[in-house]
């Protein structure tokens, strides 16, 4: 990994929380405060979510309790409409918003055709406000994943599975063109390795057809596999040689254990960095890779790691380039890392949060992921509660 920045290179630094906390009154402070020291508790948060699990499959009366704590601290609402109010409190601290329908599970045409409904509905509501700038959905929304996974494999598909294929194509091809139509930024999440590589060419496919004049579509890059910072190279000489402008969205990545495990039982070669510190490298060569070819790629940091906040935000400094140039945004999660999105968009970055909508047993699954994020890891207290309760303190109130 790169050396630390000197702190008179860094243009913007974190530890501010008087800014990540503002938009928050004190009992609002001190509800978080408590619903992340339930989450730093590894056991409270396997027994919690075994019995949300349970409570619903037996139909009790939980979810207005699931509603006022952790859906309202990670969702915007289960409705687009919903999320109006957490739409307009990020524009009053110049943060952007990007609606994430996050409803997972589902596996049937009829779902999938449901969900680009609801995807062209989120494009419709950027297209009129311009404080969201973005789309997003996941190709296994609106798609098989046993039948992508089928087409990466190259094995034969039956003449049913050749249709559907088809219509997964034009499910993906209304998506990006209606965002191209409405001129909306539309991001393809990225997903397990097994099924990304079809994922990609989709994606190229979109760029190629969409992304000539201005980026509209946007691929996800998870920097944590090893061979990733290569294929992001070669993505940008093929759009170079295509004549189309490259929509990169750079991330981590979020499927480490489900990789390991899959490599491990079917005995391939690991596609995932074997250390951290190899991935940061990565990441932050994906950067400088990005940023010194900006006038052909255009670039969303999806990252709550502060060091590469500031490695990119210096790096933009070295290169003289404009902090609001809109080729350049910096995303992160409604609800956590609000220390680097508050403070990126008070020193004049683009800045958006992914706001998660849908009904609250369908993104109950995303919701568990979020508890488990923030439960401590041998005994240290999460990030995000550390930041909640120096804020406390700083206020001079108790957590009571």
């Amino acid at each position: 990994m790169a050396s630390p920045l000197p702190k008179d290179k860094i243009p913007v630094f974190f530890e501010d929380t008087s800014v990540a906390f503002a938009s928050k009154s004190d009992a609002g402070l001190r509800k978080t405060y408590w619903l992340f020291s339930l989450m730093n508790q590894a056991r409270v948060v396997n027994l919690g979510t075994f019995f949300i699990k349970l409570a619903l499959k037996l139909h009790l009366p939980i979810k207005n309790l699931i509603r006022r704590t952790i859906f309202e601290q990670f969702c915007g609402g289960e409705t687009i409409r919903d999320c109006d109010s957490t739409i307009h409190a990020l524009s009053k601290s110049n943060i952007g918003t990007i609606l994430d329908y996050s409803v997972e599970g589902e596996d049937s045409e009829l779902s999938f055709d449901e969900t680009t409904q609801e995807i062209l509905k989120t494009i419709d509501r950027a297209s009129e406000s311009k404080d969201i700038p973005f789309s997003v959905f996941k190709v296994t929304g609106i798609a098989s994943s046993e039948l992508l996974e089928k087409v990466q494999r190259k094995d034969s598909l039956t003449e049913t599975e050749v249709i559907l294929y088809q219509r997964a194509k034009q499910r993906v091809t209304e998506l990006c063109g209606y965002a191209y139509k409405k001129q909306v930024r539309i991001f393809l999440d990225a997903e397990e390795s097994w099924i990304q590589n079809v994922i990609d060419e989709l994606s190229y496919e979109m760029m190629e057809q969409f992304n000539k004049e201005t980026p509209i579509v946007y691929n996800t890059f998870q920097l944590y596999r090893h061979e990733t910072l290569e294929t992001l190279k070669g993505a940008y000489l093929t759009a170079r040689q295509k004549g189309y402008v490259l929509g990169a969205k750079l991330v981590r990545g979020a499927y480490m254990e489900k990789e390991q495990l899959r490599a491990r039982e079917n005995e391939y070669f690991n596609p995932i960095h074997t250390s951290k510190v190899a991935t940061d490298n990565d990441y932050n060569s994906a950067i400088d890779f990005c940023l010194e070819n900006i006038n052909h790629i255009a670039i969303c940091l999806g990252t709550h790691n502060e060091y590469s906040c500031q490695y990119c935000a210096a790096k933009m400094a070295k290169l003289d380039i404009d902090k609001k140039d809109t080729r350049i945004w910096f995303a992160q999660l409604l609800g956590m890392s609000d220390n680097i999105s508050y403070n990126l968009a008070k020193a004049n970055y683009n800045v958006v949060k992914y706001v998660p909508y849908g009904p609250i047993s369908a993104v109950l699954p995303y919701l568990i992921r979020r508890a488990e994020e923030n439960t401590s890891i041998a005994g240290q207290s999460s990030r995000e509660f550390l930041l909640v309760k120096s804020e406390l303190k700083r206020r001079g109130i108790s957590s009571l």
